[in-house]
């Protein structure tokens, strides 16, 4: 069974968030703020970011040893 407090910040939080967004009478008007315009950003930077970290690393990661010995021993 849940604790009354917690049960308390439960229906208070939701209490809080219908109050913010019910309209009163005498409530000011407030215009909603324009949307910001974003300039344009290439969709995958991040995937062709990490493609090419990967090859960098398999370009200057050791080679492999057949015996899986460490290469500098």
């Amino acid at each position: 069974m849940m604790e009354s407090p917690q049960l308390a910040l439960l229906l208070s939080r939701r209490a809080v968030l219908h109050e913010s967004h019910s309209a009163r009478p005498d409530a000011p008007v407030v215009p909603p703020r324009p949307r910001r315009e974003r300039p344009p950003v290439a969709r995958r930077t991040r995937g062709v970011l990490a493609t090419a970290l990967h090859h960098l690393g398999d370009a200057v990661a050791p080679r492999c040893t057949p015996s899986g010995a460490h290469p500098a021993h």
